[in-house]
Order: C-alpha cells, then structure tokens, then sequence
C-alpha cells in the first residue's frame, strides 16, 4: 500500500475531500507525505531529487543515513541530530528575550499555598453543610444592589454592521455586544480626547476595531492589543488612522508603565475588554491600578496582613525602568466571564471578602457554584451545543462539564442557577470595592439580554 495514500475504514465509503485532495497529488516541488489530520500533502519543499521533507522521510519511502531525533525544545517536530546545535539557535520554541515591560508576576497578587481543605469538592457536601454555605451566601448578598437593569446600549458605529442581512445568528450577537459597550464608553465620556485604548485579552481585536471607528476625528487615540496567544485573523493591521500596537505577553507579568510607547506619548489609558475570562480580569484590574498609582506618584493601597503581596517591590521596578512616567488610568469598562475560572491568588476583591468574614474557602466554594448560574443544565443538548459555538471565543469549555460539582440531589435547577448568579454578584463587587478604594466610581450593569449572552454584566468604573 502507499503509505501517502488516506486510509479510509473497511466497510465505509471515502472521504470525497480526501479522493480529490490524493487524486490532485502533491503540489510541485513539495512533501509527498499526506497529512491525516488536515486532509492534504505536505506543503514543505523537498531537497532537489526528493519525495519527502526532512520530517517525513523516515516515514515515507525515503530512508537518509542521518539520524532525526525529536526537538528537545518542542518534541512534535524532529530535527536532524548532526545539526541540532544550529536548530536550537532558530526554533520556533526557543527562550525569545524578554520585552522591556515584562516584570515576572507584577500583577499577581500574593502567592498563598493552597491547602487540601481548600480544594474540597462540592460534590462531597452534606446536605447540612451545603444548606449552611447557601444560606451565608444569602446574607452577605442581601444588602448587595444587582447590576443596573437598563444598561443595554447601542451606539451609531455599529448600526450598519447591525443591519447588514449578512450576519448569521453568532456575528449578530457579538456585535450586539460590542455596541453595548461602545455605547457605556460613550456615556462615560471615554470616546472623545487624546487617549490609549487598552484592549485585554483582546484576540483578533474586534472591540477595538470599532473603538477606532467610533472615535474617528479625534486625534491622538492610539491603541494597545494585549493577548498572550498567538493569534489569527487579526484586525489590527487593517486600520489606517490610528496607531494600532499588540502585545503578546500574559498581563500577569505586563507593567504598563515600562511600555515605550505609552511612556513616549504620556496619553491617559482606557481599559477595555469583552469577556475577560475569570482570573484575567483581576490581573488587567491590577495592572490598570498599580500603573496608575505610579502614575500619581501615589503609595499602593496598604493590605491586610494575609496579602504577602511586595507592592514596594514592584513599584521600584517599574520606577527603575521609566521614573517619569505620568500615564493615568481615565476610565475602564470590562465584560465579565467565567467566573469558576478566578482564582483567589490573583483576585482583587479579598479583602471585600474578608471584611465579610469569608475566606480562600468559601471562595473556592463560591469560585465554583458560580458556573451554575450558566452552566445550561435546564436546555437540552442541541440547545447547549449551539451555546457554546456562540461564545466559543470567550467561554472555557470546563462549562460543558460543571454538572460534575452540582448537587442534584439537594437542590432544584432552579435553586442553583439563583444561587450561581449570587456567587457571581459578590465576587464582582470585591472587583467594585477595589476599584471603589483605588478612587474609582465603578458599577455593576447589564449590558445586554441574556438570549444575547448568559455572560452579560459590565464592569465600569471612572476616576471619581
């Protein structure tokens, strides 16, 4: 048998992609091995007289005297042994130097070692003790104020991509919600003056696409893309006016104040972000609060003595690398998301929490019961699957699976959902309380119908 050929099941009739793509052959002057997995030859270029790339000659009919071995740095590829000391110096996987503005863990929180009574699992609840943990969730939510009902926007930028008979049931809701969010900056006054848009978690960077377009006319508005993942089909590139730059770094190790570009043109920044997913929005909180604190000249807030976090460590460091820094933080406005995914090293709101008598404990408890609020138990399974296509850009797929933690046998569908959108309401307002004693006006608001997004609160916040 041809070892390029697909192999296709006894019994089944084959792929008609795969008998075309085997029919058509490799393309001239490259790998005659075929891919499974992307269902076409090889496309790498073959040394003259050959049939098959480095990578696939032992597999091929093809046998070289020299050795592949796999690439220490990344083992899904093989290189030739006699010439891995060159191939070390250029991989793809290899150690890249560090940008200017990366600073190990600046915005982490303090490091607390969990204990095993921290990672108890719902599951393992008694009734007695499930019923006594719902019921202090119930009383320190009671004197907590919702988020604002009618806070569903919309704003002129999008009306024609809105109307555009082309969108199919997905790109309607997500530019539902990027008008919404246009709308909230604009009512806050963060659309109009010079200025730097900090996009977190900013993927193919569409909030900002039409950021740029709402702001056009203005000058100096310039914009930061921060994703840590390498990205495809972005749309940075296709803006013209404004000044469009990407950072791929985690914000977990991201200091605003060392970023040249900010440090050069000292415009006020405005934190922006869709779906923010759990942990990252307390580290773009951190990052936004503590650039601005050296901003100010300001010392960082003090901390309880549980927060082992070095604030003066990082402030020297920053201050060493840019000490005339003058960027302030003018407003930020984040959609929230996943909330089972923070993570209370890195969250903001602890002592929010403490204050209330809780601790890492009920955190992680609460951290948890959160993905009951939309977790989807109660739609049936075609319903849920078209769920997570709609938010495949901004919910983790642990969603799929929370059921695993809920207690069925206690508590009805409904009970949990009220008691998840509970959990999630408290941990947003220790994101409020934070940013309430940074010197912020910050709210809690619906930004759009749940039928658009079950993630649909807004955090804003302004310099009161």
């Amino acid at each position: 048998m041809d070892p390029r050929e697909p192999q296709v099941p006894a019994g089944s009739e084959p792929d008609s992609s795969l008998v075309k793509c085997f029919t058509k052959g490799p393309l001239p002057g490259r790998c005659s091995h075929f891919v499974q997995r992307k269902k076409r030859f090889c496309k790498m270029i073959v040394s003259e007289g050959k049939k098959f790339c480095g990578e696939h000659a032992q597999s091929g009919e093809e046998h070289d005297s020299r050795r592949r071995i796999p690439c220490p740095l990344d083992p899904k590829h093989t290189v030739y042994e006699d010439q891995l000391p060159k191939h070390l110096k250029k991989c793809n996987s290899r150690e890249k130097p560090k940008p200017v503005f990366y600073v190990q863990d600046v915005n982490a929180g303090c490091l607390i070692t969990e204990t095993p009574d921290n990672q108890i699992s719902l599951s393992s609840l008694s009734k007695d003790e499930l019923q006594e943990l719902t019921e202090k969730l119930k009383q320190v939510t009671s004197g907590l104020d919702p988020p604002a009902a009618d806070k569903k926007l919309c704003h002129w930028s999008l009306l024609e991509a809105l109307n555009d008979p082309a969108n199919g049931d997905t790109a309607s809701k997500h530019l539902k919600q990027q008008a919404s969010i246009l709308g909230h900056l604009d009512n806050l006054g963060l659309l109009s003056g010079s200025c730097c848009f900090v996009e977190f978690g900013a993927g193919r960077g569409k909030l900002s696409h039409w950021v740029d377009i709402a702001t056009q006319g203005s000058e100096n508005i310039n914009f930061l893309l921060v994703e840590r993942a390498t990205t495809r089909f972005k749309v940075d590139g296709k803006q013209r006016s404004s000044v469009f730059e990407r950072l791929q770094i985690d914000i977990q190790h991201l200091c605003l104040g060392r970023v040249p570009s900010l440090n050069e043109k000292q415009l006020p920044v405005i934190g922006i972000g869709k779906h923010l997913c759990g942990a990252g929005t307390d580290l773009a909180l951190r990052c936004l609060m503590q650039s601005n604190s050296l901003a100010n000249g300001e010392p960082f807030p003090k901390k309880p003595r549980t927060d082992t976090f070095e604030q003066g460590t990082v402030k020297n460091e920053c201050d060493k690398a840019n000490p005339a820094y003058s960027t302030c933080v003018g407003g930020i406005a984040i959609a929230l998301c996943c909330h089972h995914r923070c993570d209370w090293h890195h969250y903001v709101g602890r002592e929010f929490f403490q204050s209330l008598g809780l601790d890492q404990r009920e955190f992680s408890l609460f951290q948890r019961m959160s993905s009951w609020a939309t977790c989807g138990m109660r739609l049936p399974a075609k319903a849920i699957q078209s769920d997570e296509q709609m938010e495949s850009e901004e919910h983790d797929a642990e969603q799929q699976n929370c059921h695993s933690e809920t207690v069925e046998r206690f508590l009805t569908v409904k009970e949990r959902e009220s008691l998840g959108r509970l959990c999630k309401l408290l941990i947003d307002y220790g994101r409020v309380d934070f940013l309430q004693r940074m010197g912020y006006i910050a709210a809690l608001q619906y930004y759009t119908e749940p039928e658009v997004s079950l993630e649909n609160v807004l955090l804003t916040a302004i310099p009161r």
